[in-house]
């Protein structure tokens, strides 16, 4: 269940924050993250770019009407034609491999192209411990440090190319302010040794949003400005954000029912017709945030402990432990909040076809994707017996 004006307001709050630190900016929706149709076309009519970081996710953006020159594109797995398409019709393209620049020499008129790199630093030596990979690298954009971005820039230089720009998204654990801090100071330190004049600098995503209790989206464009303004002019220069998350993800909940209670030696177990494998597909979660709807009639008795399960035969299909809580019965449903990113983008179709959506406007309620059938499953496959014809 999408909440629209949960997500009206998360996406008007960020706007509102960069506005007040930055007078140029793009924000780019990130499909990866939640790349359900109606979500795509609602952040199409908020005017956000299209984020994508494959050739599907390109073609998907230009089936659902954006032009090329509304799309950024990113990732080191962009295909040749989808490249050369993007860049000789005005989209924001950020180089990321080196074959990618190797294209650049076959592309006509290639001295007008507009092109952006994405740069790799080490970002776990300014936020010791608070980085994905830590020690091991990020994998993505030119080394700053041993001199691949520099090799890089210069290669596209050759061909008469103006770098517009730099992509700095920097995957982290804490989502902190010193992430953003250290982007920001990092951009400026490139700006000055190489005395730069770019038309945008693209900061990415990663944002904590719809959490109280986290920095917010002024938080964040505060410490970004601060360290920036002494650099660039911001009516001169765009800042992309590329956020996720951070609009997306507590503006959707999941909601399950219970189907069947059991109790063996030592457990008490709560099925129900919902999974971890579409909430957390890839099982990292330590804790929810959900809550229990009591649905039936009756006294609810504490039990000592009850341990919720999806409907896989997974043994592992298990959301979370409640102890010495009421009873949990038949009928009960239990409504997982903050559920709406990387979970539709990466749910298998393992035992159950995809799930219904619904969009809750006021007090309307709208199906915006019915439950997968048969039909949708065998949709572009070839069965045995075709084939043997």
């Amino acid at each position: 269940m999408i909440h629209k004006k949960e997500l009206e307001d998360n996406l008007e709050d960020l706007k509102k924050a960069i506005r007040h630190y930055w007078k140029n900016f793009i924000i780019g929706y990130s499909f990866k993250t939640n790349s359900l149709p109606w979500v795509i076309t609602f952040m199409k009519s908020q005017e956000c770019f299209a984020e994508v970081v494959s050739d599907d996710e390109y073609m998907l953006a230009k089936y659902l009407g954006y032009s090329s020159r509304e799309i950024i594109y990113n990732g080191p797995v962009k295909s040749k034609e989808t490249f050369i398409e993007a860049v000789n019709q005005g989209a924001i393209v950020n180089i990321d491999s080196k074959r990618e620049i190797e294209w650049l020499s076959e592309i006509d008129h290639v001295s007008t192209c507009k092109i952006g790199i994405r740069v790799n630093f080490n970002i776990e030596k300014e936020c010791p411990g608070e980085t994905q990979c830590q020690e091991d690298d990020g994998r993505f954009g030119f080394c700053y440090e041993n001199g691949e971005l520099e090799l890089a820039w210069n290669m596209i230089s050759k061909l008469g190319i103006i770098i517009s720009g730099v992509h700095l998204h920097c995957s982290s654990r804490t989502r902190s302010l010193a992430i953003y801090s250290a982007i920001a100071r990092k951009t400026a330190e490139l700006i000055e040794r190489y005395n730069l004049q770019l038309d945008y600098i693209d900061i990415g995503g990663g944002f904590f949003g719809g959490m109280p209790e986290k920095p917010s989206f002024n938080d964040y464009m505060k410490v970004i400005s601060e360290n920036l303004k002494p650099y660039l002019n911001e009516e001169k220069t765009t800042l992309i954000f590329e956020p996720g998350i951070s609009v997306i993800g507590a503006c959707l909940d999941y909601r399950t029912t219970v189907i069947d209670t059991k109790s063996s030696l030592n457990n008490h177990f709560i099925i129900t017709d919902g999974s971890r494998t579409n909430i957390d597909p890839l099982m990292t979660k330590q804790s929810y945030y959900y809550k229990v709807l009591q649905k039936t009639e009756g006294r609810y008795s504490k039990v000592k402990r009850q341990t919720i399960c999806g409907f896989t035969c997974m043994e592992h299909d298990r959301l979370f432990q409640i102890e010495n809580a009421e009873e949990i019965k038949v009928g009960d449903q239990i409504i997982y909040h903050k559920t709406g990113a990387y979970t539709l983008s990466l749910t298998p179709l393992f035992i159950q076809f995809f799930p219904p959506v619904y969009v809750k406007d006021g007090e309307k309620y709208t199906c915006i994707r019915r439950r997968w059938k048969v039909d949708d499953f065998i949709a572009g496959n070839t069965l045995y017996n075709e084939v043997e014809s």
